[in-house]
């Protein structure tokens, strides 16, 4: 089996590319742009709208005339950042770029921009600042939002006012984890100036360039710096020419689509789109893969604190396809050829297939788009062959694989490779972030008292010595099938011999819950073993309130009140 690989001019390489410099760091500015919206997302009160139009009047009547005057003509905006409030409509506002140079010319006959603080400790430093000069230009206007969130709002027509709720869901754009992560920003910012040169390169059309989610990032980012931004678009002669490119909520047309596809594919024989840089549409009968991961991110993992439980981290990975123009005159010969995706470790029943006959000589066809967990150090293509028409199943033809390591020191995080000779795959990753605990609770021996299993070999061990007491056990497993936790559940005392003794049931305040930290500590056959000794929780039933109620009182000191229909009875709930 031989693997070949295409020697590809990636975009860096490209010296019109590689021309082009931003006048704001946009990577820094990008990660901080996504913790801001996050923030603001988290902030309910600013979404109301009282709050929403006091933060409104704040920006016109207080922060714009003060901003101004501390603004020397022709000089970088000062360093202090405004209340979160008014930093938010601030940030709306310049992501319509031909309205906020309006609003800037007639008002103040200047164009202000934002500053480019990106450090946490900068960012509180420049926040203080500016309390101190808002609170002696303005001694009567709090520094805070107080707005009444009970007063009635009349109707706004403002057109900054739709605008700013408009972007309330602004974060939903980018709600995975790893949008933050350098390499993740580093291969966005390239694109972006990708993009911006096809858009340099090909304005003359007729169509509207539909940015994919990496580059539109970009361009936000961009846009919310509007004295750099101007700048930049002046340099590479573009001022004319961005309001051919597709906003965030604007619903493209499909051929416009499919027009930017083919003009990036002709600019730079690659695939418009990769991992983590999808077609940013709203446009339902256009297919998007919604990410089936729930990404929540935590400043703190919790669950660090037990040793038992070892994090996963995911990585979304696109594979492209195209066959090669010479293939075109051997297609008779390849109805037979398909190609299958598998992974490198684990999970060796994952087979994906796609057919030589369904792909395309003019164009890139995606042919997967999935996620995998690290651990699975990266996929394998097969080229495989179906048997005739007397022989069933298929021949291994050839073979290549891409190893996540390799990808993540790629550019751009992405590999181009042939196989066969016949097909040029393109595939391309993300960086791996840490993404939620996956656990499964599985049934296990019931134990005694002390955490033994209950069995002839403990029986034994114990000199014949009976066992006391009797606990539903459960193993939990993590993604990798490493035992964590287990737990139990009192439900009968009594002894165990070999005779036929019936445990007796348990008062109902004496069905206790416990959580141990570990894996079982196996003494016999790998199958009979003790439960770890370390408890990390309790659950203590309490006297129920009402009827059909039961109330359970935690080892954190919670409660928790559990109520069920008449129609359900103890014996139908279960404790995972």
């Amino acid at each position: 089996m031989s693997e070949s690989e295409i020697s590809t001019r990636s975009l860096s390489e490209i010296p019109d590319i590689a021309a082009i410099r931003f006048g704001v760091d946009l990577v820094s500015a990008a990660r901080r742009n996504i913790w801001f919206m996050r923030t603001v997302a988290e902030c309910h009160f600013l979404h109301h709208p009282p709050a929403l139009a006091e933060a409104i009047r704040r920006y016109h009547e207080l922060w714009m005339p003060l901003i101004s005057d501390l603004m020397a003509p022709d000089s970088s905006p000062p360093m202090i950042l405004p209340p979160l409030d008014v930093d938010w409509v601030w940030f709306c506002h310049t992501l319509n770029p031909v309205s906020y140079r309006e609003y800037c010319e007639m008002k103040f006959s200047k164009l202000i921009g934002r500053p480019t603080i990106f450090d946490e400790e900068n960012e509180e430093y420049a926040m203080m600042r500016c309390r101190e000069i808002w609170n002696r230009t303005y001694p009567l206007e709090s520094f805070e939002n107080e707005a009444n969130l009970d007063s009635v709002v009349v109707k706004n027509e403002d057109d900054l006012y739709r605008e700013v709720a408009k972007h309330r869901l602004l974060y939903s754009k980018f709600p995975e984890a790893y949008r933050s992560e350098v390499l993740y920003l580093i291969a966005a910012r390239q694109r972006y100036k990708a993009f911006l040169h096809m858009v340099q390169r090909f304005a003359d059309g007729s169509c509207r360039f539909v940015p994919t989610s990496d580059i539109m990032l970009m361009w936000l980012t961009h846009q919310s710096y509007p004295t750099v931004y101007m700048e930049d678009l002046k340099a590479l002669g573009l001022e004319g020419d961005m309001w051919k490119v597709a906003t965030m909520w604007e619903t493209p047309e499909e051929k416009d689509v499919g027009v930017t596809k083919k003009l990036w594919d002709r600019a730079f024989n690659q695939p418009y789109e990769k991992a983590g840089g999808g077609v940013a549409l709203t446009l339902d009968k256009v297919a998007t893969m919604n990410s089936p991961v729930y990404w929540v991110e935590s400043d703190n993992d919790v669950n660090t604190k037990y040793k038992s439980m070892l994090p996963r981290f995911l990585l979304e990975i696109c594979v492209f396809l195209r066959l090669n123009s010479r293939t075109k005159a051997l297609q008779k010969d390849i109805n037979r050829d398909f190609l299958r995706l598998r992974v490198v470790r684990c999970h060796s029943e994952l087979k994906l297939d796609k057919a030589f006959s369904s792909l395309l000589f003019d164009s890139w066809e995606k042919a997967w788009q999935i996620y995998c967990e690290f651990g699975t150090k990266g996929v394998t293509l097969e080229c495989r062959r179906h048997g005739s028409n007397c022989l069933k199943g298929s021949s291994l033809q050839e073979t290549m694989t891409f190893r996540w390591n390799d990808l993540l020191r790629a550019n751009s995080m992405t590999l181009e490779k042939e196989l066969s000779g016949q097909v040029t795959v393109v595939t391309s990753i993300t960086p791996p972030v840490q993404a939620p605990y996956l656990l499964k609770c599985v049934p296990d021996r019931v134990t005694d008292d002390s955490g033994a299993m209950i069995s002839d070999v403990i029986l034994k061990m114990n000199n014949y010595r009976p066992q006391e007491g009797r606990w539903l056990s459960r193993t939990v497993l993590d993604h990798a099938g490493r035992e964590c936790f287990v737990i139990r559940i009192r439900v009968g005392g009594g002894f165990w011999r070999r005779g036929g003794e019936t445990p007796s049931t348990v008062k109902w305040e004496d069905r206790i819950i416990e959580i141990r930290e570990g894996s079982w500590s196996y003494v016999a056959s790998g199958s009979i073993g003790r439960a770890p000794e370390k408890v990390v929780a309790t659950a203590t039933p309490a006297e129920p309130g009402e009827q059909r109620k039961a109330a359970w009182c935690f080892s954190t000191g919670d409660e928790l009140i559990i109520q069920w229909e008449s129609s359900l009875s103890m014996s139908g709930l279960s404790f995972v």
